[in-house]
């Protein structure tokens, strides 16, 4: 397992090390010690969670406020999505930043994003799998957005909007402006 920062603090790439054969392939998706010696960060995972989405499905921008933040270690089972994350945490030195990577089943690329973060993504293929781990359970009452569509974040979601398929909530998520005095 190969551990790379991003240009936001506290978020990291994780390259897993594959060793394919005749039968297919193996590797060892996370290992708290590895990843707690390369970050320092503990990462003690709680819940689960998955999703099938089809070609321009946008989820996101996602959050937990509060004590129901979330870190969150994300990847792809199939398919290919462009992942998301925006730094939400005022201290921070990237407070406002935005990173994608795209990850698919194919490069078994992960990314871990911390608490205090929005997260989305958007599917680039016929069809993903999405699967992450968090280290809080979820609390409907403390979920929270962000707009897709900020223009103080200018994601670029490398589709064009009339192939955006989001849910109505995402849609009329707030701008980070309107937010500010929230977080």
């Amino acid at each position: 397992m190969k551990i790379e920062q991003t240009p936001l603090q506290d978020c990291y790439i994780i390259n897993d090390t594959v060793f394919p054969d005749s039968r297919g392939y193996f590797f060892e998706s996370f290992n708290a010690r590895t990843f707690e010696k390369h970050t320092g960060i503990k990462a003690e995972f709680v819940q689960d969670n998955q999703s099938a989405s089809t070609y321009g499905v946008l989820r996101g921008l996602h959050f937990q406020k509060g004590e129901a933040a979330q870190a969150k270690l994300v990847r792809v089972l199939e398919g290919s999505v462009l992942d998301v994350a925006v730094d939400l945490r005022k201290y921070s030195s990237t407070f406002g930043k935005t990173f994608s990577l795209e990850l698919t089943a194919d490069n078994h690329k992960q990314l871990y994003i911390p608490r205090g973060f929005a997260h989305g993504f958007i599917v680039l293929t016929d069809k993903a799998v999405f699967f992450y781990k968090c280290d809080n359970y979820y609390k409907k009452e403390a979920e929270s957005g962000l707009h897709y569509n900020d223009p103080d974040l200018k994601i670029n979601w490398q589709l064009p909007a009339d192939k955006l398929v989001l849910s109505d909530k995402d849609k009329t998520n707030p701008y980070l402006k309107d937010i500010l005095h929230t977080l």
